[in-house]
């Protein structure tokens, strides 16, 4: 398979300053991620246990963070899947594009923290999981 798998999506440990007084996690555009930021937005107010996301992107990268409470990733390249949790501040994963990624279980309170490579862009978007299928399997 050409194109990225669930195995090119990373987990990256961002730096955490502890305080007293309460921590810290910088990130520095292109330093902690490996792309230039071009978006950021926030998803909140999610009812526990639902779900959200269920796409994939064309061409942008994305950086996912629970910047407070937590919930699961399902990364699909459309051979393999694998789930991953975040459910820690300093924690991020990475998406490349070309991943099916859909966020479940969030629990109560959650805040998701989204950093984009691209502005957006309703055309970058593969929203219907059989032509996503379509176009990996396109890329064989």
């Amino acid at each position: 398979m050409t194109g990225p798998t669930v195995y090119d999506c990373s987990i990256i440990t961002l730096a955490s300053i502890k305080n007293r007084a309460g921590n810290i996690t910088p990130v520095t555009n292109s330093e902690e991620i490996p792309f230039a930021v071009k978006r950021l937005f926030y998803i909140y107010d999610i009812p526990g246990g639902e779900d959200r996301g269920a796409h994939a992107h064309r061409q942008c990268h994305q950086f996912l963070i629970a910047a407070s409470g937590s919930f699961e990733i399902e990364l699909d390249d459309g051979v393999v899947k694998r789930t991953v949790m975040l459910n820690r501040p300093y924690f991020g994963l990475h998406i490349p594009p070309g991943i099916w990624a859909a966020e479940k279980g969030f629990a109560s309170g959650t805040v998701c923290l989204v950093l984009t490579s691209e502005k957006y862009r309703e055309d970058d978007y593969i929203r219907d999981y059989a032509d996503f299928l379509a176009l990996k399997k396109n890329e064989l």
